[in-house]
């Protein structure tokens, strides 16, 4: 698949080769753009090594993102570059797991973040519960008690569960962070942990 897109892309952007950024990360478009892109794209500018091209996700057949893809046109592919992708993805919070691909099948792994999913049971519990309760107030109260150990990037509304994907140091910190309130707040009963990264 990838080999397909570079050569497309090669064919219609004359003179520029491409770099993929896969990320390891779980994010809506709107997500990828405010937590990754922009800054790249800035930095690559700013540097005059390139720019950001595009980007896209691929899906389960449930919908819900696996990983998603930051395109970069560059003059061309100098070890500078991919540093200076590498080290920005890097301090952006890129997650373990993230891959640096170019057009002639060279990889270069990336990424310190560690992942966790809290996927929320939308359709087992009580009914006044769905009624009582607000994933606002559990997307923020995740935030407030990740504090700087990291925080929500994105979120999938699937159609038996809702999921929150947070990113930061330590996936068992972050899971040590939150257990107390998953154990408490009624609408996170029956939910589920899974490490993303």
């Amino acid at each position: 698949m990838f080999g397909q897109m570079f050569g497309l892309f090669a064919k219609s952007q004359t003179g520029k080769q491409l770099v993929l950024a896969q990320l390891n990360a779980r994010l809506q478009p709107i997500h990828r753009a405010e937590y990754f892109e922009e800054a790249l794209d800035s930095t690559l500018q700013d540097l005059g090594l390139g720019e950001v091209s595009g980007g896209g996700s691929l899906l389960a057949s449930s919908g819900e993102v696996t990983h998603c893809n930051i395109e970069i046109l560059a003059p061309e592919i100098s070890s500078e570059l991919i540093q200076v992708v590498v080290e920005t993805l890097e301090e952006l919070g890129a997650p373990k797991g993230s891959l640096l691909m170019d057009a002639s099948g060279k990889k270069v792994a990336f990424g310190t973040s560690e992942g966790l999913a809290v996927y929320l049971n939308g359709t087992d519990l009580p009914a006044a519960t769905y009624a009582e309760c607000d994933s606002n107030f559990v997307l923020d109260e995740f935030n407030r008690l990740l504090g700087t150990e990291g925080g929500v990037y994105s979120h999938w509304l699937g159609a038996k569960e809702t999921a929150f994907y947070m990113y930061g140091r330590s996936f068992a910190q972050m899971k040590a962070s939150l257990e107390g309130f998953l154990a408490s707040y009624p609408l996170c009963r029956l939910c589920r942990i899974e490490q993303i990264a």
